[in-house]
């Protein structure tokens, strides 16, 4: 797998599009960052690891719904890839969807959402937009 990142955001929303209530992806520690990130958003809940063994460890995850019974993911884009890293500093990081939505940034201060990254005056790697 040439793109963690991607395959477990796209596990996210197919997950929701097809109205199954949990995701689990292989575990890493920036995926676990990733989603302990969306956690505090509500996009996911009941964020947990299983398994011992390093080839066997996965992170399970809850989809969250909203008010209505829907989904909270209903779409993401992956904007830094592999072949292309995008980096933004804390001037240029802007909005998603007018608000809506939201940017995960890798910085030095850790994986952060756009405006907490802005209220932090750092900037980093834009990782993916999700809403």
């Amino acid at each position: 797998m040439t793109d963690p990142i991607a395959d477990m955001i796209t596990r996210l929303k197919n997950a929701a599009m097809a109205g199954h209530e949990v995701v689990s992806v292989p575990f890493s520690k920036q995926k676990l960052a990733i989603a302990e990130k969306l956690g505090k958003r509500g996009y996911v809940t009941n964020v947990s690891t299983r398994g011992k063994h390093v080839a066997a460890r996965v992170i399970e995850m809850t989809l969250g719904k909203d008010t209505k019974g829907a989904y909270r993911v209903t779409n993401v884009k992956r904007v830094s890839k592999p072949g292309m890293r995008i980096y933004k500093g804390a001037d240029a990081i802007g909005l998603v969807r007018g608000g809506t939505g939201a940017q995960v940034i890798s910085t030095p201060k850790g994986v952060l959402y756009g405006d907490e990254a802005r209220k932090e005056h750092v900037g980093g790697e834009v990782l993916f937009e999700i809403w």
